[in-house]
């Protein structure tokens, strides 16, 4: 939980960006983020989170009619530097000729914060950051995640209402970002700031976001929290962008999915319809006998990953079935196997 609450409120109102006379960058959107929230904006490249958040930083402005405020004070006019936003982009933005403890502290010495408070925040930024014994060498001797916790360490100084966070983590390898991803929850949960992530890895969106806004071709495709958006995709998107899925298609008799390989019990809410789109995660199926199940497929290929093991099963739908497994099951390739799914793990799509 978060220890106390900071940040400000924040509304976006019919926001949308248009660029030139008909290259539409965002439609309207409306969002409500919440005092303290951490909101991580996913999506794929150019579906509009870049462009909604630097709508929020006052870098970009929005079309006639959009409104955007903090704390029901009306910012939409207003530049970024009168906002009191923090800004960390994945290029970290350092001074080079500065050293660590001076990269920190800029943003309050152009506030003309005293210089011995400044002294003071850099030292607690520097501690928080685990950077202590970094104060005083120079931007060139740290390694990137280093100085990606320089960048954090600044932007906080300031005590800004709105923390803006940009693709922050992703040239750093992938062990080291794992390892970031858990410090930056722990420091934003501990803050309580205001903080808005945009990513396209879905991975680091369910590790920090208290919500996440899933965006599509400019607008938004579902808006929740992360084990709503994993287990409730609101449509065929968000179920394939957020995580494995297997996707479906077939038709409903009885409250059960009618296909290739047999049938499977859907929950009560498909009474009502003749055809549907499904989608089942690769962890909620369970291999078993054939014997066992009224479902029935052949093994194509298998994957140790180490944790789990990782299973392509054909005949069983019109497309291959995912399932990821215990790493303990042993199958070959060729194997007739049966898949049991709970009723209440199939979930119906829009068509």
């Amino acid at each position: 939980m978060k220890k106390h609450v900071e940040g400000a409120a924040i509304r976006l109102e019919n926001c949308s960006k248009t660029y030139g006379s008909s290259a539409r960058a965002l439609e309207p959107v409306t969002l409500n983020i919440a005092r303290g929230e951490t909101v991580v904006l996913l999506g794929p490249s150019g579906c509009g989170k870049t462009t909604t958040l630097r709508m929020i930083a006052g870098l970009v402005a929005p079309d006639k009619g959009g409104r955007i405020l903090f704390d029901d004070q009306d910012v939409t006019d207003q530049p970024i530097e009168k906002r009191n936003v923090g800004m960390v982009f994945q290029s970290y933005a350092l001074f080079p000729n500065m050293t660590v403890a001076e990269n920190v502290g800029y943003g309050l010495k152009i506030r003309g914060v005293p210089r011995a408070d400044v002294k003071i925040r850099v030292n607690e930024m520097l501690a928080m950051a685990g950077l202590e014994t970094f104060a005083n060498r120079s931007i060139d001797q740290l390694s990137g995640g280093q100085r990606q916790r320089v960048a954090l360490a600044r932007a906080v100084a300031a005590r800004p209402r709105v923390l803006l966070l940009d693709e922050p983590l992703t040239a750093l390898d992938a062990a080291l970002r794992e390892r970031l991803r858990t410090d930056l929850d722990r420091l934003l949960r501990s803050l309580g700031i205001t903080a808005i992530y945009v990513t396209h890895d879905q991975q680091e969106a369910m590790a920090l976001g208290d919500r996440i806004v899933v965006m599509s071709n400019g607008s938004i495709a579902q808006i929740g929290r992360p084990n709503e958006i994993y287990f409730q995709p609101a449509n065929r998107f968000v179920a394939e962008f957020v995580g494995a899925a297997n996707i479906v298609e077939a038709s409903l008799k009885d409250g059960f999915l009618e296909l290739p390989g047999g049938r499977v019990q859907v929950g009560s809410e498909a009474s009502s319809r003749r055809e549907a789109i499904a989608m089942v995660r690769p962890e909620a199926i369970s291999v078993v006998p054939p014997e066992q199940s009224s479902w029935i497929g052949r093994v194509e290929s298998t994957s140790f990953l180490g944790d789990r093991v990782r299973i392509s099963v054909g005949e069983a739908a019109s497309t291959p079935i995912i399932i990821d497994a215990p790493n303990s099951l042993s199958v070959e390739i060729g194997d007739r196997v049966g898949l049991v799914i709970p009723p209440s793990s199939v979930r119906l799509l829009p068509a």
